[in-house]
């Protein structure tokens, strides 16, 4: 009976183990189907990185497995700060001084996003292809850092413009003409001239790449490989979208079987010697001549008296 509900209670624990294995590391299939959810759940990934964060000071975070391949960073700044400061260097973003955000906050976080390969499946532009990963900047209140879903305030560049470097770009097409895009929040798309040396130019948040169109002859392989378009691969994406899914199952099954398995061998074996026991002490209570009692939890011998009296062979005493 023990080793029944042993066995039930170890069961139950390996397949919650297994669902909490899987769905901490994922999310639902179905759970990011548009853009502005992708930024709610980064923002979500964004501020679990923020335990007892410094000022100025950027902090990656972890995102679910089934968007591996984003980036995202956040860091918590005074709006005092922001504004008679700016920030030099965040990731690819320069943020001048006369940066100012509505409505007011004393305390914002700035979430920083690299879409890397999802850039075209979460930002698809018809006639473009992409150059650069899709880079985005986000802002929201820093007053309750383990809030979710929060608004993003409206930050605006009062002086000068905010620049975006993009480090790694593949080469323009001969004849092509590389061109900066902007995506706000509400979905509109702009397109504006790119700087010398890769620069993109914006004077509030949002997403921003480099495009060419198209229709120009295939841009030649970039030779960091650090970005690639994303069309034509949603197979492979789908093969590792599955396989990310079912590996974490699978390994945690394996190695709770393994372990339900060895527990079960020592219960059985202290069964089974518990069980021989009792049987050889049963064999010897059967076979006893003398009396028993017990003492405490033990059984011994008991005799009233002695079988032979001793006698006296003669009356001599000294």
């Amino acid at each position: 009976m023990r080793v029944r509900a042993s066995f039930f209670v170890l069961f139950s624990l390996s397949c919650l183990l297994c669902v909490l294995l899987s769905s901490a590391q994922q999310l639902p299939p179905d759970a990011v189907v548009s853009a502005r959810l992708l930024d709610s759940h980064l923002q979500d990934s964004a501020f679990r990185a923020l335990f007892s964060p410094i000022t100025g000071v950027p902090y990656d975070a972890q995102v679910p497995t089934n968007l591996s391949g984003i980036k995202v960073s956040a860091m918590r700044l005074r709006s005092g700060s922001l504004r008679t400061r700016g920030v030099l260097s965040y990731k690819e973003f320069e943020i001048p001084i006369g940066v100012v955000e509505k409505p007011y906050v004393e305390r914002l976080v700035l979430v920083y996003q690299n879409l890397g390969n999802w850039s075209d499946q979460f930002y698809p532009l018809p006639g473009f292809s992409y150059l650069a990963p899709v880079l985005g900047l986000l802002a929201y209140s820093g007053i309750n850092l383990s809030a979710s879903e929060l608004p993003e305030l409206d930050i605006r560049a009062s002086e000068k413009p905010v620049l975006v470097n993009f480090p790694h770009v593949r080469p323009a097409p001969l004849g092509a003409l590389a061109k900066c895009v902007y995506f706000d929040l509400h979905g509109s798309v702009q397109f504006d001239t790119l700087l010398p040396g890769n620069v993109c130019s914006t004077m509030q948040q949002g997403h921003f790449s480099i495009v060419v169109e198209s229709n120009a002859p295939s841009p030649a392989p970039s030779s960091g490989g650090e970005f690639q378009d994303a069309s034509g691969k949603n197979n492979k994406k789908n093969n590792k979208f599955m396989l990310r899914i079912l590996a974490p199952c699978v390994v945690g099954g394996i190695v709770l079987l393994i372990i339900i398995l060895g527990l079960l061998v020592v219960l059985v074996r202290r069964h089974t010697k518990g069980t021989r026991m009792q049987q050889l002490e049963c064999v010897a209570y059967s076979n006893e001549i003398m009396d028993m009692t017990s003492i405490g939890d033990i059984k011994v011998p008991l005799a009233f008296g002695t079988r032979t009296r001793p006698m006296i062979e003669h009356d001599y005493f000294p």
